[in-house]
């Protein structure tokens, strides 16, 4: 079968150096110009395959939601390509990707903000379809609201409310409402539960999962929550600054994580019955993407570090197994 989504060698970087005098610097006694780059994504290759679920996991600022939103075209990449269903889409302009914008959806982590607070339910979802399906009349685009707004668990009569009359799960569910609106095929959900309390997070949890059922949908899912990552994801790909170090399915990756990073993860993960003292503490401070390691990004506070982590980036090495590590300690078998 082939991949619904395939991103290749991606690189997503910001300039952040301002104006030109602010880049201006005085050093030694001469004027410089110095260029300060996050650097948010780096070197990604990753396929998603038709009907599953592809979670990224990493700790505040690894570059999931940068990655999630370069997928989508709202950012730019740098370098590397992204193709949806063997289509090259990374270098189109907003007018060529009007035909995939039906095709892939985002839901964001905030709803408040990503839905217009001047429009009700009932404008907020009719726009897409409107805009999308210039042909469809009147009672057919009401029609589909209503349908999108029942499975959502949204009653149509709350279709003239507006999104500051609804709590944060209700404002979630009309967020994914207006991803589903347009009948998509795959869609990139950036820590959808993150801002919600746990009762409502399992609410939205089965709401995507039985829409991935009844439509045949394809996920990226983007969260930092492991329990939550382990209960819906198929795969699952560990981020550290920027970089790919573990992609895995789910059940290898909880059951027998091989990566350094992501033995640190898992062992953090509150358990009942758990072993006192099982927790893997990393020593070290957490580089910025502004300034990367030479080497592997995580060798500043992986155990297991030699001196050919820090000179030399770590290769994608996939395993027996099926899953893929990028660690020269693996490669050598040292780990």
């Amino acid at each position: 079968m082939s991949a619904i989504l395939e991103i290749h060698d991606v690189d997503k970087h910001f300039d952040i150096s301002g104006s030109f005098l602010d880049q201006l610097q005085l050093s030694k006694g001469k004027i410089t110009r110095k260029r300060t780059v996050v650097k948010a994504v780096n070197n990604v290759t990753l396929d998603i395959q038709p009907g599953e679920t592809l979670s990224i996991v990493g700790e505040s600022g690894c570059g999931k939601s940068t990655l999630a939103r370069t997928v989508m075209g709202l950012y730019k990449p740098n370098k590397g390509t992204i193709s949806y269903r063997g289509d090259r889409i990374d270098h189109l302009n907003s007018v060529k990707m009007l035909p995939y914008r039906t095709k892939m959806q985002m839901v964001f982590q905030d709803p408040y903000a990503s839905l217009n607070p001047r429009m009700n339910v009932r404008q907020i979802l009719e726009e897409p379809v409107r805009f999308h399906n210039p042909d469809l009349s009147r009672s057919e685009i009401k029609a589909r609201v209503s349908e999108v707004m029942l499975q959502v668990g949204v009653d149509p009569v709350w279709a003239s409310n507006y999104p500051h009359e609804f709590s944060g799960g209700q404002r979630q569910r009309i967020s994914i409402a207006r991803a589903l609106v347009v009948d998509p095929e795959f869609i990139a959900a950036d820590e959808p539960i993150a801002a919600l309390d746990v009762s409502i997070q399992a609410q939205i949890l089965n709401l995507l999962m039985d829409a991935q059922e009844q439509r045949g949908l394809t996920y990226l899912f983007i969260s930092h929550d492991l329990s939550v990552v382990e209960h819906i994801s198929t795969r699952v790909a560990v981020m550290y600054l920027g970089c790919i170090c573990e992609l895995a399915t789910a059940k290898e990756l909880f059951s027998n994580p091989k990566h350094p990073y992501t033995q640190a993860l898992l062992s953090a993960i509150p358990r009942l019955g758990g072993k006192i003292g099982g927790h893997v503490r990393l020593s070290g401070d957490v580089p910025t993407p502004i300034n990367l390691p030479s080497g592997c990004a995580f060798s500043g506070r992986c155990p297991h570090v030699n001196e050919r982590c820090m000179q030399e980036i770590p290769a994608q090495l996939k395993l027996e197994s099926g899953s893929v590590v990028a660690c020269h300690g693996i490669e050598e078998g040292r780990i």
